[in-house]
């Protein structure tokens, strides 16, 4: 029985939070001002620089100097964006047994290309995606559902045969627009609250991926012989 998981990246598939504290850090540091704490800055990393930039500056989109703070926080983070950025644990394994019962499995996020591609690639993840849709890829990003349809059509696969997996209200409001299930990672960036979003099943732990989808997908959760 065909199928096709989508992760979201930053928090969901990957742990990308330290790189990414780093850059806004040394938007602080630029300023004389000490390092925030990971612990601070985790849980707003996939909101990207607008949040990054929220928490570490105090700074809004309408503040004068954000356009520019902004370019410079992108550009000090593509530096040195695979520095202490790994696959969450566990998910490695997780991958290969979608792989190893038949699913095919792809990435949608709303990081742009020119940052999410290079890092994907530094992760080995490349040529095991069946599709990899980024915040420029199409004409609309998340919670636009075209996203997770244009990761569909890539995989040859209909929408409700999709599982989209995020740690962001975003990522669930966009399964719903897109007619896929979906599933809130508590894990992720997300600081708690996913109760609220309605997904279709909540899950604490990577580990707990794989019962999940083999629930929504109506397959069975036991390991590939």
């Amino acid at each position: 029985m065909a199928g096709l998981v989508l992760f979201d990246f930053d928090g969901t598939l990957a742990d990308t939070a330290p790189d990414l504290a780093a850059a806004a850090n040394l938007q602080r540091a630029r300023r004389g001002l000490p390092d925030l704490p990971l612990a601070q800055l985790r849980p707003v990393a996939s909101h990207g620089a607008r949040g990054l930039l929220r928490v570490a500056l105090d700074m809004q989109p309408d503040h004068p100097e954000y356009e520019e703070t902004r370019r410079r926080f992108l550009d000090d983070y593509e530096a040195a964006m695979t520095v202490h950025t790994t696959l969450f644990p566990g998910m490695d394994a997780l991958l290969d047994r979608l792989e190893a019962n038949g699913l095919q499995w792809g990435i949608v996020t709303n990081k742009m290309e020119r940052l999410a591609l290079p890092i994907i690639a530094h992760l080995g993840l490349t040529p095991r995606c069946a599709a990899i849709v980024c915040g420029d890829t199409t004409a609309h990003a998340k919670p636009h559902p075209l996203p997770l349809l244009h990761a569909a059509r890539l995989a040859n696969v209909t929408p409700d045969r999709c599982v989209y997996v995020g740690d962001d209200l975003r990522d669930i409001q966009a399964s719903r627009a897109a007619d896929m299930p979906a599933i809130a990672a508590a894990y992720g960036y997300c600081d708690g609250g996913v109760d609220s979003w309605e997904a279709d099943i909540n899950v604490e732990t990577p580990e707990a991926l794989w019962p999940a989808i083999g629930a929504l997908l109506g397959r069975s959760a036991a390991p590939a012989t």
